[in-house]
């Protein structure tokens, strides 16, 4: 039997807008893989992705990463201001054949600092009940599941989460 050695090169981040080219890869799997989980269609997805104004996702209350590896988009998200306390993740995404990898989790760590930054206290965020490797994920990295289910919103019933800050910043 013969062994391969895979190297596995971590992500650079770079800041995008939501009509950066860099940030098609995000938009287009994820109105993808939310059609294909929730029974809708990709134009209808990629449509409500879009729907959130890309000033909401950038300074100084926001921002979008996203990160490449030689180039290649792997994995982005943002967070937008929820409250004067608490910034929420939104379009956290990792390329399905990158997965596995711990792309997320880097991504997760360098939304988080630049939240902590920016003096946020906290982090909330919602993810599809049909997206249990999100739930998993966010489970993983500190975040817990809050007791009351949201409402439906759209295509999916969301299930939220909250991660407190340590140190907390300046709000």
């Amino acid at each position: 039997m013969r062994l391969e050695t895979v190297v596995m090169s971590n992500p650079t981040f770079v800041p995008v807008s939501q009509d950066d080219p860099l940030a098609e890869p995000l938009l287009a799997e994820l109105a993808y893989e939310y059609a294909t989980r929730y029974g809708s269609t990709i134009e209808r997805v990629g449509n409500w992705l879009r729907g959130y104004p890309a000033a909401e996702f950038a300074a100084p209350d926001g921002a979008m990463v996203i990160g490449h590896v030689d180039g290649v988009p792997v994995t982005g998200g943002a967070f937008r201001r929820f409250d004067d306390r608490t910034a929420e993740l939104k379009r956290i995404w990792t390329d399905s054949r990158h997965r596995r990898r711990g792309h997320a989790r880097a991504l997760l760590a360098v939304l988080e600092a630049d939240i902590a930054a920016r003096g946020y206290r906290r982090i909330y965020l919602t993810t599809g009940d049909k997206q249990p490797e999100a739930e998993a994920l966010y489970l993983a990295t500190g975040y817990r599941r809050l007791a009351e289910p949201l409402e439906e919103q759209g295509e999916g019933y969301p299930v939220a989460f909250l991660k407190d800050l340590p140190d907390g910043g300046r709000r």
